[in-house]
């Protein structure tokens, strides 16, 4: 297995076809075909099923793409890295995250970016994605990770489905609820709500609703990590937070997960940038190392 049937193999997966993909790698199409071929010889698998609209991924070739594609970033990365002297590397990155990587994938990242381009600057905005799809299309951001929305983003934005993800309920430490172990000990507490999605406090009274209990008083509704963090560690109000929230050791020693036994679904965690126009090298390094830190449940479709 060559890393150049890799590449292959990506291209067919981005586009759709053969035809398109050896249009993409300037690449006469029967040699495209003979390298995917040598490919699933060499793996003893079928990756497509060939169809008169296009080629579609089988199974074992949806997980195969979730590995390959990152094989083939980190060998376009490495060929980078030996032409292009990243310490020399001026310009800009502005990337948008929903709370969620702020708080458990930015610690990571960020020093190792800032070794790798020390002369690049960062804009880091924390948002969802319907407010900055504007921003995306005409190029003022360069990706969006973090919660999926409700809409899928229109025409002209690439969306990568990630990993799924699910949530906790979180409170300050020495809570009365503390040792609660389900939903209906929770009845009659009062919550916060952060913006999960721009209908937050729908979404906590769904869960209620989906197990029959009475719907919970939100007494706060917070639009940013540090108001929610800030609200809960102070006041017996409860919140529904994304499971990656307590990793971060600035809530350690402030917050506490209730053991909670039944499981809380969270939106999917999804990456979304230009279709039509590939990252810059350093955009694409921060972006992949955010996507290190995610975890490590097999991604979605």
């Amino acid at each position: 297995m060559r890393i150049d049937h890799l590449q292959h193999f990506m291209a067919v997966v981005e586009h759709g076809g053969l035809r398109a993909a050896a249009r993409r790698l300037n690449l006469p199409q029967p040699a495209l075909t003979r390298s995917i071929r040598a490919l699933e010889k060499a793996l003893c698998v079928a990756l497509f099923v060939r169809e008169s609209t296009g080629m579609r991924l089988t199974v074992r070739g949806q997980r195969f793409a979730a590995r390959a594609g990152r094989i083939v970033q980190e060998a376009r990365r490495l060929l980078e890295e030996v032409q292009i002297s990243q310490a020399e590397y001026v310009g800009e990155v502005s990337a948008v995250l929903s709370i969620m990587p702020h708080l458990s994938l930015l610690p990571s990242a960020l020093p190792v970016f800032l070794k790798a381009y020390p002369q690049v600057r960062l804009q880091l905005r924390e948002d969802l994605l319907p407010g900055v799809e504007s921003a995306l299309r005409d190029g003022g951001v360069d990706f969006y990770l973090g919660a999926q929305p409700d809409q899928l983003p229109s025409a002209g934005l690439s969306l990568h489905r990630l990993c799924d993800n699910h949530r906790v309920v979180v409170a300050r430490r020495g809570h009365a609820l503390s040792r609660a172990t389900q939903l209906a000990d929770l009845v009659g507490a009062q919550w916060a709500t952060t913006a999960v999605d721009y209908n937050a406090e729908s979404d906590l009274l769904r869960v209620f609703a989906s197990r029959q209990l009475p719907a919970p008083q939100v007494m706060c509704r917070a639009h940013t990590a540090l108001s929610v963090l800030t609200a809960v560690a102070h006041t017996d109000w409860l919140a529904m937070l994304p499971r990656q929230w307590l990793h971060n050791p600035l809530n350690v020693e402030a917050l506490q997960v209730l053991p909670i036994r039944e499981t809380l679904a969270a939106p999917a965690i999804v990456l979304v940038h230009r279709s039509d126009s590939p990252l810059t090298p350093p955009a694409e390094y921060l972006c992949d190392l955010l996507m290190r830190a995610l975890p490590t449940s097999a991604p979605g479709a």
